[in-house]
């Protein structure tokens, strides 16, 4: 399977998972959690959808330009939702606030992942 292929499949994988936690929140969540949880889980939720689209990118940008970057913007964005989304709704779903000191570490992956993404798109590799 080729780089953009599969990135574009776990973009669509986490764009359906980001759908259907969205539902959960708005349905099942809320009445059980305090609005400030769930404000931290929905913006879980609406940063992992973010980074859903943006896997399209890097999967679009290494089929059209090539090279690695797009590639490693790519994983970047899949470990960055990982561990900033998935801290969020551990924070949210167990009011275990410690899980938050490591939401800023998925944050750093989801910065390095844009600008890997905008020098593979501006000329880089």
């Amino acid at each position: 399977m080729t780089p953009d292929r599969m990135l574009a499949g776990i973009g669509a994988l986490s764009a359906l998972v980001g759908v259907v936690g969205g539902a959960f929140g708005a349905h099942a969540l809320r009445g059980r959690l305090t609005p400030d949880l769930l404000a931290v889980f929905e913006t879980g939720i609406r940063y992992q959808v973010y980074h859903a689209l943006a896997l399209f990118a890097a999967a679009w940008a290494h089929g059209r330009f090539g090279g690695t970057l797009a590639v490693w913007a790519g994983w970047l964005f899949v470990a960055g939702t990982v561990i900033f989304s998935g801290s969020l709704y551990g924070l949210a779903l167990s009011g275990v606030r410690a899980l938050g000191a490591i939401t800023p570490l998925g944050g750093v992956c989801l910065i390095v992942g844009w600008g890997c993404l905008a020098y593979a798109i501006l000329g880089g590799r």
